[in-house]
């Protein structure tokens, strides 16, 4: 079984509305993490304050280190969320990132985790 991030665009804009809105997405986001877990999928998932909480720290070592706020880079899209799941292989894990799409309406970015010899959450 391999890990795959799926990584939540965001573009800044505003999110559900009206607290009628809210509770209809969160009804959908709540579901959908239902069905990972139950199909065994679900590992680790989250959603992180907008671009403007980040701090970023550059730099070499020591005293060299600059830490400054905001973004890595200047974007008009930023990682709003992220879900770590098991998949079988690419295609499966792409059947989960339309389910993401289709439950938040955000653009969502697949990628595979490499093998690092050491043991997986949920390996």
């Amino acid at each position: 079984m391999n890990q795959y991030l799926l990584s939540v665009y965001d573009g800044g804009g505003s999110g559900p509305g009206t607290p009628e809105e809210m509770h209809a997405f969160m009804g959908r986001v709540i579901a959908l993490e239902e069905e990972m877990d139950a199909a065994g999928v679900f590992v680790f998932g989250g959603a992180l304050h907008s671009a403007d909480a980040a701090t970023v720290v550059r730099g070499g070592t020591g005293l060299d280190k600059v830490t400054t706020d905001g973004p890595f880079v200047e974007a008009k899209e930023h990682i709003g969320g992220f879900y770590v799941i098991n998949a079988d292989d690419l295609d499966a894990a792409l059947v989960w990132a339309e389910k993401v799409v289709e439950a938040i309406d955000r653009d969502i970015e697949v990628r595979p985790f490499r093998a690092t010899g050491r043991v997986q959450a949920g390996s």
